[in-house]
């Protein structure tokens, strides 16, 4: 069997392809649908997506998509890829083709000048991203239940951080407008405060200090999150403080997630664990 791998496209019949193949890889999961596609690989003020499609003639059988942002690695803002969606066909499963388009994918990225790409992986499919793509296991995510504000400075120099997502007044504002899950934003002063629905009635819980967003970013009246909240992310070793929230015991959660990153050139480090400030707007969780 001879496939064709090309970079993913835009338009809305391939869009439409694309949720189509989501359908029959996932069934009974909404999220794939034009509108978030749209969002998702169009609408980033960062950039489009960047991924590679194996097709079967006129037929999808695989596809992988990062998408770009920037981050702060060891003091220096770079342009990085967050990776994400990756599907392939119950017919064509087993003959290798992720591990080829996320290499495909890489190398693209690379010659566009991003110098790195992380995501979030779980138990199962950790290994494969670490053996097969080269990717360091940085660290485990924290999972933690608990009331109120979270415990730990929410806000360490990004000069002594190794690795902390940077967000623009636009990129947030698009990251809120998910339109598969929004998210709720807040100014709660030196704090501002971010929910998204995620587990029955408790909500996905992140702050961002607010010092580092023109005055007005986040409106003040926006709707509160309830007391009851759930924090997936970490916190540097030296300012986590998790009083008043308590670690999820692992026999309940889902899967155990990681967080995983490669980086493209030899000039960029590899990330230290104890330096990491992350949160579930980092990601795709919620």
């Amino acid at each position: 069997m001879v496939f064709r791998f090309a970079p993913v496209q835009h338009d809305p019949a391939i869009l439409a392809q694309y949720g189509a193949l989501f359908a029959a890889c996932f069934p009974g999961t909404d999220k794939f649908t034009p509108a978030y596609l749209d969002w998702l690989y169009l609408a980033n003020p960062d950039g489009a997506a960047v991924g590679y499609d194996a097709w079967d003639g006129e037929r999808l059988a695989a596809h992988y998509v990062c998408v770009p942002a920037r981050a702060w690695v060891e003091g220096q803002e770079v342009r990085v890829l967050l990776s994400l969606n990756t599907a392939t066909h119950p017919d064509y499963q087993g003959k290798g083709l992720f591990t080829k388009l996320a290499a495909m994918t890489y190398e693209a990225g690379a010659a566009q000048g991003f110098d790195g790409v992380y995501g979030v992986a779980n138990a199962n499919s950790t290994p494969g991203f670490v053996r097969k793509l080269g990717f360091q296991l940085v660290r485990p995510l924290e999972a933690r239940i608990g009331l109120g504000s979270l415990g730990h400075t929410t806000k360490a120099q990004a000069a002594t951080l190794s690795f902390e997502r940077s967000w623009s007044p636009e990129a947030l504002a698009w990251r809120c407008a998910n339109p598969h899950n929004r998210v709720a934003r807040r100014n709660g002063g030196a704090r501002l405060q971010f929910h998204a629905a995620a587990v029955g009635v408790v909500p996905a819980y992140a702050e961002l200090d607010a010092r580092s967003f023109p005055a007005g970013t986040v409106d003040g009246h926006g709707p509160a999150a309830s007391p009851l909240r759930l924090f997936i992310g970490l916190a540097p070793d030296a300012a986590a403080s998790y009083w008043n929230y308590a670690s999820i015991p692992q026999r309940l959660r889902p899967s155990p997630l990681n967080l995983i990153w490669r980086a493209f050139t030899p000039r960029t480090p590899q990330l230290d664990p104890a330096r990491i400030q992350f949160t579930f707007l980092d990601f795709d969780a919620y």
